[in-house]
């Protein structure tokens, strides 16, 4: 068997079909609001630091479109993109603000500059977009959903005009680890994803041709009355979407282990808690230093000539 030269790497085995089935439904995930739109607000704040005048903004993920509003309130000149690869998602996201149009219209590279806000359905991935069309891509909690994010930090860059910016949030390894270690004295199946360390993204973002890049981290807890609740609260915030799936029902006797060990961590305030690691990241995409044939640009500035 051939080995290709460079492989794909896997941040962990995604069925990216079934992602979409996961979020085919948005009154699936809606129960899960609350924690996505208390992390939108925190990024927001971050972003309010930053100083920039974007055109064209991308919500990369964008889901039933809560952002898109709050980003063209921040910057009402700017023409607004909200893409998802669930079109139930999209069709939720539709409202006053929001217009349908066609792709070709949408995409075109003549479009001109434009306030207001439209919808697209794709893989953020692999964007239909031609490059240097956009000022700042967006991302709240959507980049831990595809297998392969060295891939898509690439393809936000070539989207992204020079000195652009790039803003994400995304869930960490110590996301749910209640749920995994309840889950592990059940039975050996992943009930969770291997979520990508932080330092990791870092790397695939220089990789990828970013400058500078900022994370940090965050540990955001929830708490519930009962395991039933921090188990639909899972459910509600996705799923699992790993080709390792278990296909088959998990036996009572495995399933009570899983939920007596969900009560053994109750808190001295008799809680329950579920963990959130939250990684922020922000990078600018750099001007280049060589040409598209490869020759070295070297800036001169004159000296300036004496008063």
């Amino acid at each position: 068997m051939q080995v290709p030269a460079n492989p794909p790497k896997l941040s962990a085995p995604i069925d990216l079909e079934r992602v979409r089935q996961l979020f085919s439904r948005p009154e699936r995930v809606q129960a899960a609001d609350f924690l996505r739109r208390e992390i939108s607000s925190r990024m927001f704040d971050r972003l309010e630091l930053i100083k920039i005048a974007p055109l064209r903004v991308l919500d990369a993920g964008c889901g039933t479109g809560a952002d898109l509003p709050l980003l063209q309130k921040m910057y009402p000149a700017a023409h607004i993109l909200g893409l998802d690869a669930a079109e139930a998602m999209l069709r939720a996201a539709q409202g006053p603000g929001a217009k349908s149009s066609s792709l070709n219209q949408l995409l075109s590279k003549l479009l001109p500059s434009k306030s207001g806000v439209d919808l697209l359905c794709g893989d953020f991935a692999e964007l239909p977009l031609g490059p240097n069309a956009l000022d700042l891509v967006w991302s709240n909690l959507a980049l831990h959903w595809h297998p392969q994010p060295d891939r898509v930090f690439a393809e936000w860059r070539r989207v992204l005009r020079v000195n652009s910016l790039l803003m994400f949030s995304c869930f960490g390894p110590d996301t749910l680890r209640e749920v995994r270690n309840a889950f592990a004295e059940a039975d050996l199946s992943p009930h969770a994803l291997p979520f990508v360390d932080m330092h990791d993204f870092g790397d695939q973002l220089v990789e990828a041709g970013f400058s500078t890049p900022v994370l940090d981290m965050e540990t955001i807890t929830v708490t519930y009355e009962t395991p039933q609740a921090l188990l639909a609260d899972v459910r509600a915030l996705g799923g699992n979407p790993l080709t390792t799936l278990r296909r088959s029902m998990m036996g009572k006797q495995a399933w009570q282990r899983m939920l007596d060990t969900l009560e053994r961590g109750r808190r001295s305030d008799g809680k329950l808690g579920l963990s959130f690691e939250v990684i922020y990241g922000h990078a600018f995409r750099p001007a280049p230093k060589v040409t598209s044939k490869g020759e070295a640009i070297i800036r001169f500035d004159p000296p300036r000539k004496p008063r």
